[in-house]
């Protein structure tokens, strides 16, 4: 028999299985005498295990973004922008049209002089976007058109961005191992939303609903000293311009937020007053680095929204600022002006959403303007909550069948192979504890497939030692001695149970790669159980026998 240190092989099973123990039944704090009752092992390992939506309850969300709506508020803001670009370039638009229906997406510009169509269509290419559209010209006016290979490339893109701005959003919200994926056919622009645990699962529709449409723009209004211009009417706002609002003026509500606790005005309630700012805006949300709530008195509605700029934004601000001293500036959020400052010096890269915010609206806006804005609105389709109750019934279902498999399985194990079957029921347990404790260290979300997908683990590991205590038998029947027996049987063996756990695995992460959420669950689980098999039934069992046989070098029968 090979010499083999079992000493370095103990250290080695012993400090795997007590480092295992402890990932699934110990506290992440220092060890209390409460830890070790059976509530406080019970108490940690929910604690210790994320457990998806089906074990653990929460909310079931399909989204729709509409797609439709951002193709057509992109043709719009390509219309006004080149409205402004034609104006820049001092040529008279006679008439626009613009078609953002039926799946036409088209912007139409006539020139009051049919000369100008080509200094016209100079300015717009110059200044506009427009790559991607169709020109066509004709007569005295010129026509862009969105393709309809562009139209799904663009909804697909807005539907992919829409899905990252909502992985941040539920990610900073501190929702736990949340499940988010397009749901249906490609052209739907549906997305699944699964979020485990959440109690308030309106919030975060709320959240996820919220725009973070952020512009500073300037005021028109006399400098400072003077007071900031306002109107008490939006039409008296439009006839400081003569009535009709050229394509660089917007008219905007100027709302001095309140959110103090019993300090909040009934919106009916509020005088209004409007502003008029300069289109487009100095800086926008797409310009902003970080967001966050702060309060100068560290009172509960009393907080504001530090923002910072990127690198580009902050020096197009900073000269803006250097150039427009003493002007009054608008912080406008989802076209509503916040706040309004004049300018006492040059600014580059910091700034302030003053109001009396409360800590969650604070928090819950700064998160939105991190994140960005959605591109498009999105509706809800579908929406189920899983009750707790519901959640802990297929606990208790998964449990039970996983330790009436275990049951059985120990009983045959010791009935049909006697005494080596309480070899194989140590590895066994020892696999599902390490596989658990994998799943923690992973970070992985424990769902009801995933249950199967440790039962079926079981079943693979008793396999392995089936197929290792049968090669066993075979040479002990042949006349082998004991100790060759094991090492025959253990060898020989080997190369199957790395050709079945092979085979298995490369299915396991098919599953993985093109599976939903639950379906991801089973492969994890059954990997990683499969992964721990080969230490468990062979590492692990072989030291036994390695230990029985070095106990009575002369063994002479084996209880198998």
């Amino acid at each position: 028999m090979k010499n083999r240190n079992l000493k370095v092989r103990a250290i080695i099973i012993f400090a795997v299985t007590l480092v295992g123990i402890y990932l699934v039944i110990g506290p992440r704090r220092m060890l209390t005498k409460q830890d070790l009752t059976w509530t406080g092992i019970k108490q940690n390992l929910e604690q210790n295990i994320n457990l998806g939506l089906d074990l653990k309850g929460g909310s079931h969300l399909v989204m729709k973004v509409k797609t439709d709506e951002y193709l057509k508020v992109l043709t719009e803001n390509n219309a006004n922008a080149a409205l402004t670009a034609a104006q820049e370039a001092n040529v008279n638009v006679a008439a626009n049209n613009v078609v953002t229906a039926d799946g036409t997406y088209s912007i139409e510009l006539v020139p009051e002089d049919a000369n100008n169509l080509p200094n016209l269509i100079e300015a717009v290419k110059r200044n506009v976007d427009l790559v991607n559209w169709n020109e066509s010209s004709g007569g005295n006016s010129v026509t862009w058109s969105l393709p309809s290979n562009m139209q799904t490339l663009l909804k697909n893109q807005a539907v992919e961005q829409a899905l990252k701005i909502i992985d941040s959003r539920i990610n900073a919200f501190g929702v736990k191992e949340p499940t988010l994926q397009r749901h249906g056919a490609e052209s739907s622009g549906q997305i699944l939303l699964q979020m485990p645990g959440v109690d308030d699962p309106e919030r975060v529709k709320k959240l996820l609903n919220a725009d973070s449409n952020l512009q500073l723009m300037k005021v028109v209004s006399p400098p400072s000293p003077a007071p900031v211009k306002t109107y008490p009417t939006e039409d008296a706002a439009r006839q400081s311009v003569g009535g009709a609002l050229p394509p660089n003026r917007k008219v905007y509500e100027y709302i001095e937020r309140d959110d103090r606790l019993g300090a909040v005005t009934p919106e009916t309630e509020r005088p209004k007053q409007y502003v008029v700012v300069e289109y487009p805006a100095v800086v926008d949300g797409s310009e902003l680095r970080d967001a966050s709530a702060v309060s100068r008195t560290g009172t509960e509605g009393d907080y504001q929204i530090a923002f910072s700029l990127k690198p580009a934004g902050a020096d197009k601000f900073g000269q803006w600022t250097s150039e427009n001293l003493n002007n009054y500036m608008a912080v406008v959020l989802n076209d509503q002006v916040k706040s309004v400052a004049y300018i006492k010096s040059r600014i580059d890269d910091r700034g302030e959403i003053s109001g009396r915010f409360t800590k969650a609206a604070a928090d819950d806006l700064a998160l939105t303007l991190r994140s960005g804005a959605l591109p498009a609105k999105i509706e809800y389709q579908e929406e189920r909550t899983v009750g707790p109750s519901l959640g802990a019934d297929s606990i208790r279902a998964g449990v039970t069948a996983s330790l009436a498999g275990l049951a059985f399985v120990v009983l045959f194990m010791l009935f049909y192979y006697r005494g080596s079957g309480i070899n194989a029921v140590i590895a066994l347990i020892l696999n599902m504890i390490l596989t658990l404790a994998a799943l923690i260290v992973l970070d992985s979300t424990l769902t009801l497939p995933g249950i199967a997908g440790l039962i079926l683990g079981i079943g693979m590991a008793v396999d392995s030692n089936v197929l290792i205590f049968e090669r066993m038998r075979e040479e002990l029947r042949a006349g082998r001695e004991v100790i060759k027996a094991v090492d025959i049987g253990f060898d020989r063996a080997f190369i199957t149970i790395i050709d079945t756990h092979v085979t298995t695995i490369i299915a396991a992460i098919i599953l993985y790669l093109y599976g939903s959420g639950p379906i991801r669950g089973f492969a994890v689980t059954l990997t990683l159980g499969l992964l721990i098999n080969l230490f468990s039934a062979v590492f692990v069992s072989r030291t036994i026998f390695l230990w029985l046989i070095q106990r009575n070098p002369q063994l002479k029968k084996l209880s198998i």
